[in-house]
């Protein structure tokens, strides 16, 4: 009885094959959903540059709902993954940033803001490992941030979509200079516990 070792054919076979299904790991409704939010943050930035207020609001509940709606997605399908996630997140944080600096650049808040999300993702993917195919890891405070950048983005556009103007200025003004702070606060959270 002979015995063929076919180490080296089958260790290119399975590097093809991890390859592959690397590839497809990508290509999930799921993370379509997510990567839909980057394509639609510099539409949702002209039409807030251009006081389009309207399509501005209609693209930023659209962004909102696909937020909604992807995780839940992927994880009913079986596809939930660490590179799921951070395609999610990503995505959140760069459009959450881009929308961040158009409403920055007029003069709704301060432009540290933006920066600080900027920051803070960046912080919460490399503190997490994320880049060693670790899974991300959000604090309680990380989560209630992510949620409070949109809201606070999302207060002047729904109010100028709407021709409402039921937040002051100076509340959302205020509320950057909060969120900054907390921000900060999370990122000195994260680098004490690690």
């Amino acid at each position: 009885r002979t015995i063929i070792d076919n180490g080296p054919i089958r260790s290119i076979q399975e590097r093809e094959i991890n390859h592959i299904s690397l590839s497809y790991m990508w290509l999930t409704w799921a993370n379509a959903l997510s990567a839909s939010r980057v394509v639609m943050a510099p539409f949702a930035a002209l039409c807030i540059s251009s006081n389009f207020w309207p399509l501005a609001g209609l693209i930023f509940f659209a962004a909102v709902l696909t937020d909604l709606i992807d995780g839940p997605l992927a994880r009913r399908r079986g596809e939930a993954t660490t590179v799921g996630a951070i395609v999610d997140h990503g995505a959140d944080a760069f459009f959450v940033i881009v929308i961040l600096a158009t409403l920055a650049a007029q003069k709704i808040f301060t432009p540290l803001l933006p920066c600080a999300v900027g920051l803070a993702f960046l912080h919460y993917v490399f503190g997490s490992g994320a880049h060693k195919k670790h899974p991300l890891k959000a604090s309680r405070l990380g989560r209630y941030n992510g949620i409070s950048y949109f809201v606070l983005a999302g207060i002047p556009v729904t109010q100028n979509a709407l021709g409402l103007s039921w937040v002051p200025s100076w509340i959302i003004s205020y509320g950057a200079w909060v969120l900054i702070v907390s921000t900060v606060i999370s990122i000195a959270d994260r680098l004490r516990s690690s």
